[in-house]
């Protein structure tokens, strides 16, 4: 028999005030009511469920209200409680987050239509608060660690789905560990075969790995403390299968050219300290040349922070190891609302603290103008890439047109290239400074003429590579042409390039 407690969730949370503990007991005691009787296809108590969606929003750091909410959030459309009730007995703010969520259930449409209506539902949502997908996210990872009870036509399905858009959504999001744990999840259920292979491949090296980790691990810690280093914490891990499953296609499946399926962990208090860190480790161990990453000072656009560096452990192993503080840590294994913060006196949605918009652009990105003026307005805490996926189903009608264009736009794998000013734009792999110079503005783009790269001049359709600086040539008589979306890979580069087009046919 499942037990829960409230208190499991309480505990978690870090110093709750007394209206936030009494929010979620009425919460959980309102579901556990509510839900009495009703079972999953386990047979299991259909509230542990809930509970278990709560507690990693818990563990996320979410607040009382998104807390609240998940175990909220299957009582309008699984036991019939109406909106009206979970208004006046939880306010409006929850009312608004629940049925968010409920919407994303209530599908009309078979086939390639209800998978698009689905996504189509699950974007408006979480343009609107983004606080709805992570009960989303939550919601679906314990459906994922339970998904072996349902029938394989339809957990096939959940799977796909998973492995497709809500692995991806975690990731852009930050939150890695939700990212990993549905990757790690859906693969041997979306491809058994390869799944196995992989599987093999690393249980061939893992006792070895561990066992070189291990090792290696007590050189690190001898050689910090001989340094006067003294470090929060330091951990190993082997990689993700889904993870090491990706870089071995494009490595041929030759595991012996991965340099990362084990990795060192070393968690430190300070920024400086990262550097001091680091500065041991070389002196000590070859770095293998062209792996040393630098994301403190130019962190990723999903805000994660950290060093990574490969090395020579002087035995014929190579390790990589990366390097971060404790508050980089947290964020990049909870993500950009580790310090998003909620208050049950203010009944309206999309309303953040300072800290969470600043926490999730980092400062090279958004100065300090940009966050006072992002202060006052209160859809500041939706990530700008969350509010234009929300924008463009509005002009997107075309099933197979939807999905193509969100699977390149959002889920394909990214590159990031910095303006002459050294802000980041991230784009789909293989986009061109067409799609750069859209990124930035659509006057930028309406007008462009040419594009430096690096500093030198190059043919517009040339593929942007990671870390490239991109300038973009204009001028006023300049306009796109009809050539120009064979080379763009961005939806809203295409709109505007139509949109001119357009405009031009008519004069």
């Amino acid at each position: 028999m499942i037990t829960t407690h409230v208190d499991e969730l309480l505990d978690l949370l870090q110093r709750p005030s007394v209206a936030d503990s009494a929010l979620i007991a009425k919460a959980y005691s309102f579901a556990e009511k509510a839900h009495a009787g009703h079972k999953r296809s386990s047979g299991e108590p259909y509230f542990f469920h809930l509970f278990e969606t709560a507690k990693t929003l818990a563990e996320l750091g979410m607040g009382a209200i998104t807390i609240s909410a998940g175990l909220l959030h299957d009582s309008i459309e699984d036991v019939d409680v109406k909106s009206e009730v979970i208004e006046r007995e939880f306010g409006k703010e929850i009312r608004f987050l629940v049925e968010g969520v409920t919407k994303l259930g209530k599908l009309h449409y078979g086939g390639s239509e209800r998978y698009t209506e689905s996504l189509r539902k699950l974007f408006v949502a979480m343009s609107k608060d983004v606080r709805v997908l992570i009960i989303k996210l939550a919601d679906r990872l314990h459906n994922m660690k339970t998904i072996g009870d349902l029938p394989k036509e339809k957990r096939d399905r959940i799977a796909l789905e998973t492995l497709e858009i809500y692995a991806p959504l975690a990731y852009r999001l930050g939150i890695r560990k939700i990212n990993r744990e549905l990757e790690d999840l859906a693969f041997p259920y979306v491809n058994p075969e390869e799944y196995d292979r992989v599987k093999k491949l690393l249980k061939t090296k893992s006792h070895e790995k561990v066992r070189h980790l291990e090792k290696f691990h007590k050189s690190v810690k001898r050689e910090l403390a001989r340094e006067g280093i003294i470090h929060t914490h330091s951990s190993y891990r082997l990689k993700g299968l889904y993870s090491l499953y990706r870089k071995l296609l494009r490595k041929e499946w030759d595991i012996e050219k991965i340099y990362d399926i084990s990795a060192l962990r070393i968690i430190v208090p300070t920024i400086s300290d990262c550097y001091r860190v680091l500065g041991v480790i070389h002196s000590v161990w070859r770095p293998l040349p062209g792996r040393i990453k630098d994301y403190i000072a130019f962190p990723k656009p999903n805000s994660y922070r950290g060093i990574h560096t490969t090395i020579f452990t002087g035995d014929g192993g190579i390790i990589e190891m990366q390097i971060r503080t404790e508050e980089m840590h947290r964020k990049t294994e909870y993500g950009m609302h580790f310090e998003y913060k909620e208050t049950i006196t203010n009944p309206k949605p999309n309303f953040g603290s300072v800290a969470w918009v600043k926490s999730f652009f980092p400062s090279f990105i958004l100065g300090n103008k940009e966050i006072k003026a992002e202060q006052k307005k209160p859809d500041s805490v939706v990530p700008p890439w969350i509010r234009e996926i929300g924008e463009y189903h509005k002009e997107v009608t075309g099933t197979q047109e939807f999905i193509g264009d969100i699977k390149t736009d959002f889920f394909s794998n990214r590159v990031f290239v910095f303006t002459p000013k050294g802000d980041v734009i991230d784009l789909p792999a293989d986009s061109s400074s067409i799609d750069f110079a859209y990124a930035v503005h659509s006057d930028i783009g309406n007008h462009m003429s040419g594009a430096k790269v690096n500093g030198k001049l190059v043919s517009i359709d040339t593929p942007l590579q990671n870390g490239d600086i991109v300038e973009i040539v204009t001028k006023t008589g300049s306009h796109p042409t009809a050539k120009w979306l064979e080379i763009t890979k961005t939806a809203i580069a295409k709109k505007h390039i139509k949109m001119m087009l357009g405009q031009n046919s008519l004069h």
